[in-house]
C-alpha cells in the first residue's frame, strides 16, 4: 500500500502536521508515503501563487522518521508552458525523490474556483483545461508523473458533477498521453475525485489508453490535505493499476521502482 500524493502545512492549503500524516499512514497500514507539497506559479502573471520556502520544507521533513513505513520527499509543481526555469531552480535546492507535474492555473485562474467557470459551459471548461495541460507537458520535461489529469472535473463549480470522459476529448487526450509516453513520464491515479465527482482522477479509460500508447509508469495518491484522508480509496486505485499494468510505481531519487501487484 502506497500513498504518493499528500500535503501538510508546508503547502498553502493545508494546516496538517507532518507527524500526524505519518501516524495516519501507519494506522492505514501503508508501506510507503511521499510528501508532495504545492509549488505553483500563475500561468498569466508568472508570479508565485503558492511557492513554499525550502527552509520550511527542510524543517518539516528532514528529521521525520517512522519505524513502520518509508517516507519519501517530493513536490507537486504547478507546470505551465513557461516555468521550466523555476522548476530547474527548485530542483537545485533540494534532493527530491519525486516530482508531480500538475496544472493548477488556466488563463490566470485555478479551475477549482468559481472565477474559472464564469461564462463557460462544462465542455468548454474541460477542453480549455486539457489544452493547457497539453501545452504544459510539451514544454516541460523535468517532472516524473502528471498529476490528476482530470482535476478540473472535481471542482464544486462543476455544477453538473459529471466526470471528464476520455472519449469526449480523445484527440487532445491522445496528444497528452503520447507526449508523456514519449518522454518517459508517468500517470497518477488520484483518489481525491471519488468524494467530489464519484470517480478517480483520471478514470480507468485514461490509464488504459496511456498504456496502449506506450506509457509505463503509474503511481497512486490520495491528495490528502488532512490526516483523515491519508490512504483513502488507495485500494481501489491500486486495483486499477493491477488490472492495467500489473504493478504500481514508487520513486527514489527520481527513479521509478516497480512493485508487482
Amino acid at each position: 500500500m502506497f500513498d504518493y500524493h499528500m500535503h501538510t502545512k508546508v503547502s498553502f492549503d493545508s494546516q496538517s502536521e507532518p507527524a500526524d500524516m505519518v501516524a495516519a499512514a501507519e494506522r492505514a497500514g501503508l508501506k510507503e508515503i511521499c510528501f508532495t507539497d504545492h509549488y505553483d506559479f500563475n500561468d498569466q502573471t508568472r508570479e508565485g501563487e503558492s511557492p513554499f520556502e525550502i527552509e520550511k520544507y527542510r524543517a518539516a521533513y528532514d528529521g521525520l522518521r517512522s519505524d513502520k513505513l518509508k517516507i519519501r520527499h517530493g513536490v507537486e509543481f504547478g507546470i505551465t508552458p513557461w516555468d521550466r526555469d523555476e522548476l530547474t531552480k527548485l530542483l537545485t535546492q533540494y534532493d527530491f525523490d519525486f516530482v508531480i507535474g500538475s496544472v493548477h492555473y488556466v488563463g490566470g485562474y485555478d479551475p477549482y474556483l468559481k472565477e474559472y467557470w464564469n461564462g463557460k459551459s462544462v465542455r468548454e471548461a474541460f477542453e480549455e483545461y486539457l489544452l493547457k495541460t497539453l501545452d504544459a507537458v510539451r514544454a516541460n520535461a523535468d517532472f516524473d508523473v502528471l498529476g490528476h489529469i482530470s482535476y478540473v472535473c472535481k471542482s464544486p463549480n462543476n455544477l453538473s458533477h459529471v466526470p471528464l470522459h476520455y472519449a469526449d476529448f480523445s484527440d487532445i487526450c491522445d496528444e497528452i498521453m503520447k507526449t508523456l509516453a514519449h518522454n518517459g513520464k508517468g500517470m497518477e491515479i488520484n483518489t481525491s475525485g471519488v468524494d467530489r465527482c464519484g470517480v478517480f482522477l483520471p478514470t480507468i479509460d485514461f490509464i488504459k489508453r496511456y498504456k496502449e500508447l506506450g506509457g509505463e509508469i503509474v503511481t497512486v495518491g490520495s491528495d490528502a490535505h488532512v490526516s483523515e484522508n491519508v490512504g483513502k480509496y488507495i485500494g481501489g486505485a491500486l486495483e486499477i493499476a493491477r488490472e492495467t499494468f500489473g504493478y504500481v510505481c514508487t520513486f527514489e531519487q527520481r527513479k521509478p521502482i516497480f512493485h508487482k501487484l
